[in-house]
């Protein structure tokens, strides 16, 4: 592990469990820092180029759905939401703005660590070439998808569902399908997960792309890419 990946921002106004995660994940070897306030999480970011960032949802100056949604404009970090919430529309928005993971409290550090551990696996990719398929060009090496010569800020579970859309245009994808291609923990997600994912996947894609996103939806079945299709359906 070298010393960009062992780089951990804690974000969350409660200082005294900040500093006990903190103390924790420095006797497993990481280096991590503390922000407190919403306003200063992207500075910080962009100061510290962190592996993972640990979310809280509740934050003074700026909550962090919106500073998930702030991160999610320049970088592609992993991000961990951290809430006390545990209802599933909280779940959802946590993903519809970019979210990698959420955590519900009360949590123990050893569930924070592997949780970290599991972002990193995915971050780090494995070993491999650029593939182009259709304009997009998908490095396995760094788990990144380009159109053309721009890189998608894609989040790790949003490269996976492109990823398998890409594999066989025109074919139709399942939901569940989809759903178990984004989720490589295996930990289970929603339907409403992968529609989310989606949503997000065509913003990104129709900003460098002129012909639009290509991602259709077939009603009652789930999403193809459609590398002729302008709009998405």
């Amino acid at each position: 592990m070298n010393d960009t990946t062992r780089r951990i921002l804690i974000v969350d106004d409660d200082a005294r469990a900040a500093a006990l995660l903190s103390d924790y994940l420095q006797g497993q070897g990481y280096a991590p820092s503390v922000v407190t306030n919403g306003l200063h999480v992207e500075p910080e970011v962009r100061r510290v180029d962190p592996a993972v960032v640990l979310l809280d949802v509740t934050l003074p100056g700026l909550d962090g759905l919106e500073v998930c949604h702030q991160l999610r404009r320049f970088s592609t970090v992993p991000i961990i939401m951290l809430s006390g919430r545990v209802d599933e529309i909280d779940r959802t928005l946590g993903l519809e703005v970019g979210a990698d993971d959420y955590v519900c409290k009360p949590f123990s550090p050893r569930e924070i660590v592997a949780r970290i551990k599991a972002q990193l696996r995915r971050a780090e990719g494995r070993v491999g070439s650029a593939a182009t398929q259709h304009g997009f060009r998908i490095d396995e090496s760094s788990r990144r998808i380009a159109w053309e010569d721009a890189w998608l800020p894609l989040t790790p579970q949003e490269y996976r569902l492109l990823r398998k859309l890409l594999s066989r245009p025109g074919h139709v994808f399942t939901r569940e399908e989809l759903m178990d291609a984004s989720d490589e923990a295996g930990r289970g997600g929603s339907e409403r997960a992968v529609d989310s994912h989606v949503k997000n996947l065509r913003r990104k894609i129709s900003a460098v792309r002129a012909v639009g996103c290509g991602i259709v939806a077939v009603y009652g079945a789930g999403y193809r890419f459609d590398p002729e299709c302008e709009l998405a359906a």
